[in-house]
């Protein structure tokens, strides 16, 4: 028995309004969403689940009876269908008084009821969401029937206002799989059992990498699922180094050609990094015009050698602020330094971090990534193991040679070979 898992399509949603691309990407989120049922025809499934916000707004009555005649033409594939907070069943909703083709089961009311599908011995279980917002754990409590079969379970939500989530007690109640919706980054919860299949087509700048539906496979009451990455484009974050030797033209060639790379189709997010000469002056916005790029932040800084300046304006109140800065800036290092007990690497020898307060970090000279999370990203150094702790902390961008971290950074351990 084979299924596909969507969510999150969104038909309707304009991404990036206001881009010269946007009407574009409103179209092609309905051509993936026919593309998916014409590979169902070609290549048939038995059941097709659909967890949640396959509108990205109210539908309209002429875009269902669409989204249902594409159902009826794969009459031997069973739908499964629900709403989610953004095409939720508002009392006038369209959704309550559809008539769907006879393949297609909505889940009508926000309580988890239990459909059997006689022909495959499969018990699936959903519900739909009838407000845009619901802080009720409803799946808490939700358990299969005690018969036997495969019994699978279609959930929209896991943050604190969208239906929290207890996955791992779900299932432990002993449901099969679990085709999750509500975030549009697909992850796997737990392999072959819990799954968010994230948007087939990114809907925000947010959301980078591939996208695409997961494909499962039911043998002898085991599940099997894997990814197919489906999207007509990705977004994706492209940083560029800029150096002393860098000017605005070389630096455009460079964008040109990492686009040329990636992919044209695709939409891009530009950061620009390290050292200029201070006498350049960079123009992000004319990086625009070299392909799809929503945004492109400056993060460069001027390469002043401090030490020259300081002579150069010598008995002058910028020399006298430029000694100030270069004192106090070396006085804060050795404190900090000294406070979280860094080994002697981390002050100027090899593996270097920089702190800006407590919200910010660039470490230089590093091998690797052993483990990233939110409140604990762990690097491997070139003498031993950097620890950060902390809350909301992301690697904002990285490269072979450095890295940049923010967010509230609590403490910062040296594990020494």
């Amino acid at each position: 028995m084979r299924f596909i898992h969507l969510a999150d399509v969104h038909l309707g949603a304009v991404p990036d309004r206001g881009c010269p691309w946007s009407d574009k990407r409103e179209n092609e989120i309905w051509e993936t969403f026919r593309r998916v049922i014409a590979g169902i025809r070609e290549n048939p499934v038995d059941l097709l689940f659909i967890a949640g916000d396959l509108f990205h707004r109210q539908p309209l009555p002429y875009e269902l009876k669409e989204v249902n005649d594409l159902f009826s033409r794969i009459p031997e594939t069973r739908v499964y269908l629900m709403a989610g907070e953004r095409d939720y069943l508002k009392e006038n909703s369209f959704y309550r008084t559809f008539t769907w083709a006879p393949n297609v089961t909505f889940f009508p009311e926000e309580k988890v009821t239990c459909v059997k599908d006689t022909q495959f011995g499969v018990y699936v279980y959903g519900m739909s969401y009838e407000h845009s917002q619901i802080r009720q754990p409803l799946y808490d409590g939700v358990r299969p029937v005690k018969n036997d079969g495969v019994h699978i379970l279609m959930a929209h939500g896991g943050d604190e206002s969208h239906c929290p989530l207890n996955i791992a007690a779900l299932v432990g109640a002993g449901f099969d799989y679990i085709a999750l919706g509500h975030f549009h980054t697909p992850q796997s919860v737990i392999r072959d059992v819990a799954a968010y299949s994230g948007a087939p087509e990114p809907i925000e700048s947010n959301d980078l990498g591939a996208h695409g539906y997961i494909e499962g496979r039911i043998e002898n009451g085991k599940v099997k699922t894997r990814f197919v990455p489906f999207s007509i484009r990705t977004y994706s974050q492209l940083l560029l180094n800029v150096n002393e030797e860098s000017t605005q033209l070389s630096i455009e060639e460079a964008l040109k050609d990492e686009i040329y790379k990636k992919g044209g189709l695709n939409i891009y997010r530009v950061i620009l990094q390290g050292k200029r000469k201070p006498e350049l002056f960079l123009i992000p916005e004319k990086l625009k015009s070299f392909g799809n790029i929503t945004e492109v932040l400056d993060e460069t800084r001027p390469a002043y050698d401090l030490e020259e300046l300081q002579k150069k304006y010598a008995g002058t109140l910028i020399g006298d602020y430029i000694c100030f800065f270069m004192e106090k800036n070396r006085l804060w290092k050795k404190q900090v330094v000294t406070a979280l007990e860094l080994a002697p690497d981390l002050d100027g020898g090899e593996t270097k971090i920089s702190l800006t307060g407590s919200g910010e970090a660039v470490i230089e000279n590093y091998k690797g990534i052993l483990q990233y999370t939110d409140s604990e990203i762990l690097i491997q150094s070139l003498r031993g193991k950097v620890l950060l702790r902390g809350k909301n902390m992301e690697i904002v961008w990285y490269t072979s040679l450095e890295m940049k971290i923010t967010g509230a950074i609590s403490s910062i351990l040296l594990q020494q070979k």
